[in-house]
């Protein structure tokens, strides 16, 4: 299964994510979405969306999308929050959700800065796909697409633009 991962787009969804994403199964969102219309543009490449919502993300976001999301695809455990930190500096409520849910991807957004970490102590994968938007002081757009066959986070792939731009 092909997974596009990106956070932060803060209401502005590239061109260029659109295309790189175009042959995903999934496209999941970490929160900071800023406006309906950036889910109503995944929609267009997959019909199947998860996400969780951001800080920035008013009432009509907590309706629909819920601060963690926790699910299997294969044979992964994932848990997805916006602000949940990485190894060895996550929050006291992402710590608890750890040791009871016992993930094998972790994934958070907020910082706007990309991390591919594995975390020994959990033994998990963190993932944060940076910020794929315009809005903050990032100066690199991110985003990210792997696959998870089976039991594994493999073919990990990076989308980079500089932020002014929109291909």
């Amino acid at each position: 299964m092909i997974i596009g991962l990106l956070s932060d787009t803060h209401s502005v969804l590239k061109e260029g994510i659109k295309n790189f994403f175009k042959d995903c199964d999934e496209i999941w969102h970490a929160g900071d979405w800023g406006d309906i219309s950036v889910l109503q543009s995944l929609r267009e490449i997959t019909p199947v969306i998860r996400g969780v919502y951001g800080n920035i993300d008013g009432p009509g976001f907590h309706a629909d999308m819920p601060e963690n999301l926790i699910f299997n695809i294969d044979k992964v455990k994932v848990l997805m929050t916006h602000i949940g930190g990485y190894p060895n500096k996550y929050q006291s409520r992402i710590k608890k959700l750890m040791l009871t849910e016992k993930p094998q991807l972790f994934i958070s957004g907020h910082s706007h800065i990309l991390k591919v970490i594995f975390d020994k102590n959990h033994n998990l994968l963190h993932i944060n796909p940076g910020a794929a938007g315009r809005s903050g002081f990032h100066k690199i757009s991110t985003a990210i697409k792997f696959e998870i066959n089976n039991d594994k986070i493999e073919k990990l792939q990076i989308y980079e633009l500089a932020k002014g731009l929109d291909n």
